[in-house]
């Protein structure tokens, strides 16, 4: 269930005193003005683990920030099976094409975790592009990123090959959240290994199987349910 919460006018009281706005590649470039204008169109929710953020069908009129936790936008086959579009982490944003014109969502976004999610109304950031026309080409340039991502997963989807679309999902995790350290790279896994099956198209025991057999191969290391070390980075990248 969405709960609405108020911060601070100068910033979020999950960031300190940093502007959440600062946490989006989208808003980059802006300066200390504009981001300070931007932070105050933004209305803030709280969702706990499991509920549901937009649902399939729902207007999809505002741009979507996680400010804090994590979430997924999946959608379901006829049969039921869902199917994990996006993992959004801290920073990451989705929605950009609705800034641009309103439409339906096309999948439902839901709290992988206890999540703080800053949200910007199509009507309010209308006017601010009025003003600032220079962000549209931010927001184009994060659509085509998202665009090509979704490509990239829908052949790896078309394959057949499972073993293909584990490195392709763990490729996209070390990718958005993935530490460096000097043994490798550290992904703390937001996702369930039911998650992880759903995505890869394969059941929960065979993708446990599949990450045993690459631990045993010395490719990564499983530290536990919720991270893993990945050694060999290359292997992801021959999807």
């Amino acid at each position: 269930m969405e709960k609405t919460f108020n911060f601070p006018t100068e910033g979020c009281i999950t960031c300190g005193s940093k502007l959440c706005t600062k946490k989006v590649s989208l808003f980059s470039k802006l300066n200390e003005s504009q981001l300070n204008t931007i932070t105050s169109l933004i209305e803030r929710k709280h969702y706990k683990k499991g509920d549901i953020v937009l649902r399939f069908g729902d207007d999809f009129d505002r741009l979507y920030i996680v400010n804090h936790g994590s979430l997924k936008a999946v959608s379901y086959n006829e049969e039921g099976k869902e199917q994990i579009l996006y993992i959004l982490n801290e920073g990451d944003s989705i929605g950009e094409l609705s800034l641009l014109k309103k439409a339906e969502s096309q999948y439902d976004l839901v709290a992988l975790k206890e999540s703080f999610v800053c949200t910007i109304p199509k009507y309010k950031f209308d006017e601010f592009i009025k003003n600032n026309p220079e962000v549209i080409f931010a927001v184009l340039e994060s659509t085509y990123e998202k665009i090509t991502s979704l490509e990239k997963l829908v052949g790896a989807i078309a394959s057949n090959d499972g073993d293909s679309r584990l490195r392709f999902l763990i490729n996209r995790l070390i990718k958005q959240s993935g530490e460096k350290r000097a043994d490798g790279i550290i992904i703390n896994l937001e996702l369930t290994r039911e998650d992880m099956a759903n995505f890869v198209g394969v059941t929960r025991e065979t993708v446990s199987r599949k990450l045993s057999k690459l631990a045993d191969e010395g490719i990564l290391k499983i530290l536990d349910n919720k991270q893993i070390l990945i050694i060999d980075k290359t292997y992801f990248e021959r999807y």
